[in-house]
């Protein structure tokens, strides 16, 4: 996993922890979610699509983000 990627991944488990709109077991199973991309080195086309499979409320996070 690319450097750029794996800074994406922190900001994003960083926005996801801070966030207040999502619950305690949103944001475990989106901190799982990012350690097994991470574990597996997955592609970055992915990570979105499966991130707002567990919340839509994570889709407003990314795009705050930019990353949407």
């Amino acid at each position: 996993m690319s450097k750029s990627n794996m800074k994406h991944l922190e900001t994003i488990k960083d926005s996801i922890k801070n966030s207040n709109t999502l619950s305690e077991e949103e944001k475990s199973a989106s901190f799982k979610k990012i350690e097994e991309w991470i574990a597996d080195d997955r592609a970055m086309d992915t990570w979105a699509k499966d991130l707002e499979l567990i919340s839509e409320k994570i889709k407003p996070i990314l795009a705050e983000l930019g990353l949407m």
